[in-house]
């Protein structure tokens, strides 16, 4: 039975690999001055230079869901073609993304009860979504069915790791992760946060460190610290601070992984953790 897999773009891929794989995408919203943006849309391109610019002078930026009812049009459009849907959601402990999407199944259940409607919590975010998603399009590719692809990113989504920093604690304190007293202390005395998603899909604080090298050196050696497969792809995604992914990525390389891919961070997660943001992403026996 054909089918169709869709994500959102907090899945944070490359509008390359989306295509690579026909992956349907629903965007997220963001809001600088006023103006609404959509994060993601097939064929044209966010200035990433005038959104990161704007939140190192700390302006207001706020990010909005998809909601139910932009779910419930393109899974129609699939429906009403004989295709089924496979959706793939930012964790919904991040988010309420994916709980508008249940929504969206609910509304079009009655309506198209020979068609299957799959929607799948990844408990992950960003590359840590992304790579679920990917991984998942392949398998398709392959000529696994729907239940198949499905019950494969639900045996594998714990697997997922996500470990990383921010360069200024200011954006979580903005949104709610850390306290102003913490944040305050900590760019005073060059505290760096190291974090990562836990099994709940949140995000949550595993230590703290001295400095920002310190800090990038960290969530780098945790792949080898998890005894993460070294013959895998790993990726790291930065808050538009290149030249310091690329030096992670050698430090990777020096551990013994070879393939190892850089992504810009993308507005709907960069809103909330802000311009040095570094993250590193890989798949392990466990989170």
């Amino acid at each position: 039975m054909s089918y169709r897999i869709f994500t959102d773009n907090g899945s944070n891929l490359t509008p390359e690999m989306y295509e690579q794989y026909g992956i349907e995408v629903l965007s997220l919203k963001f809001t600088i001055d006023g103006k609404e943006y959509v994060s993601y849309k097939k064929g044209t391109t966010i200035d990433l230079q005038m959104f990161y610019e704007k939140m190192r002078n700390k302006e207001p930026i706020t990010t909005s869901l998809v909601n139910a009812d932009e779910f419930a049009t393109a899974f129609e459009a699939a429906l009403a073609n004989g295709e089924d849907v496979l959706y793939i959601g930012l964790s919904s402990g991040i988010s309420g993304t994916y709980q508008a999407s249940t929504i969206a199944k609910s509304m079009l259940a009655d309506k198209y009860p020979d068609r299957k409607i799959i929607t799948v919590d990844s408990l992950a975010a960003s590359i840590g979504e992304g790579m679920l998603v990917y991984d998942a399009a392949k398998l398709k590719a392959e000529g696994k069915t729907i239940d198949e692809v499905a019950a494969w990113v639900e045996e594998n989504k714990l697997r997922l790791n996500h470990w990383f920093t921010v360069d200024d604690l200011f954006f979580l304190m903005r949104g709610g992760r850390v306290s102003r007293a913490s944040a305050t202390f900590g760019e005073m005395l060059s505290v760096k946060p190291v974090m990562h998603v836990d099994d709940n899909g949140k995000l949550i604080v595993k230590g703290k460190v001295m400095g920002r090298k310190k800090s990038l050196s960290t969530i780098a050696n945790k792949f080898e610290e998890m005894g993460a497969d070294k013959n895998q792809t790993v990726f790291i995604t930065h808050g538009d601070c290149i030249e310091e992914a690329e030096k992670v990525k050698a430090q990777l390389n020096v551990i013994g992984v070879e393939d190892v891919r850089i992504i810009i961070l993308d507005p709907s997660i960069g809103a909330h953790s802000g311009p040095g943001t570094m993250a590193v992403f890989f798949y392990a026996d466990k989170r």
